[in-house]
């Protein structure tokens, strides 16, 4: 954007545009209009999508008996890919808008000096900072909670099928209720605070990236599974297995003694003799450690709580950076 166009959109400040926006929030839709019409635009067409893939699905659904023998394959074979896509696309979206929309949404005015010019045309810092936060996560958390409240529509019925009913590590946790709206706002303010702390867009783009990735690590790995407690189911060690529900999520099998004593699923198995190694330790049992599916919605809204506990904290540090230091 040329200067004299920034000078003119600054000038408009004051107010003198039409429309709902007027005054910094129109300057702030200008200005960023391309990231936010394309997010408006990408959301409208995915719930389309996923509205036209319920119409099958329910179809598919109501032809066949939902005990079938073959109704997981046929499931997979029909609509496997094209739900696989729809996760994958639902968990790079916290990451993109992150990237393409977090990161750039203040360093780029650092970095071109439009902040200072605008500061100059009668706007406090204060209210220049909140309009550029406010009206770009407004349409971040009205667009995610739109994708996430549609593809839940079209998953619900068919939760036991995609895939294979994992609902906690193949995707469908982070993609529903409300967890991909706080991934996406907490994602999308380390990026604003990325690019107030390095003032130059790319480099902030890069670390908004790495950023997404080693949370995803951590986020997987250690906080998803600690967000509910684990369900156990004890059956005799030489009897059949767990029969546990379709929509239950496996975590962990243990071998156990009469009295309750846990001991790792592998014990005694490389033994010599493991009959005689299990009486001595007094194994009698095994222990299956799960995740039923009715702890799906208060395991989310716990992750959910603490995401935006976290972004609130984040997005407090850039308006005490931005307050404190020199533009």
């Amino acid at each position: 954007m040329s200067a004299a166009t920034t000078a003119h959109e600054a000038a408009a400040v004051g107010g003198t545009a039409s429309g709902p926006l007027r005054g910094t929030l129109w300057l702030v839709w200008r200005r960023h209009r391309a990231a936010l019409l394309t997010g408006i635009l990408v959301t409208l067409a995915a719930c389309a999508l996923f509205s036209y893939q319920r119409i099958g699905l329910m179809g598919f659904l109501g032809g066949h008996d939902a005990g079938g023998a073959t109704l997981d394959e046929e499931f997979r074979n029909r609509f496997g890919s094209a739900f696989n896509g729809d996760l994958q696309f639902l968990e790079l979206v916290p990451v993109l808008v992150a990237v393409f929309l977090g990161a750039p949404l203040i360093s780029s005015e650092l970095e071109r000096g439009t902040l200072r010019l605008v500061t100059t045309q009668s706007v406090g810092r204060g209210r220049w900072l909140a309009a550029t936060l406010a009206l770009p996560l407004a349409v971040v958390t009205v667009c995610t909670v739109l994708l996430s409240a549609v593809f839940q529509w079209l998953w619900s019925p068919a939760h036991t099928l995609v895939v294979g009913g994992d609902w906690l590590n193949s995707g469908p946790f982070d993609v529903t209720g409300p967890v991909l709206v706080a991934k996406t706002l907490f994602l999308t303010a380390c990026g604003v605070a990325l690019g107030k702390l390095i003032k130059r867009v790319v480099p902030a783009m890069l670390a908004t990236a790495v950023t997404a990735a080693a949370f995803a690590v951590v986020w997987g790995a250690k906080v998803r599974p600690a967000l509910g407690s684990l369900r156990s189911t004890t059956h005799p060690y030489h009897g059949d297995g767990p029969h546990l529900a379709a929509d239950a999520v496996r975590m962990d099998d243990w071998v156990a003694t009469a009295d309750g004593r846990l001991f790792g699923f592998g014990t005694c198995v490389h033994d010599a003799h493991p009959d005689a190694c299990r009486a001595k330790l007094g194994i009698v049992d095994y222990v299956t450690q799960y995740f039923s599916y009715d702890q799906m919605p208060g395991m989310q809204w716990f992750g959910a709580g603490i995401l935006l506990a976290l972004t609130a904290a984040v997005l407090a540090f850039v308006v005490w950076r931005a307050r404190r230091r020199p533009l």
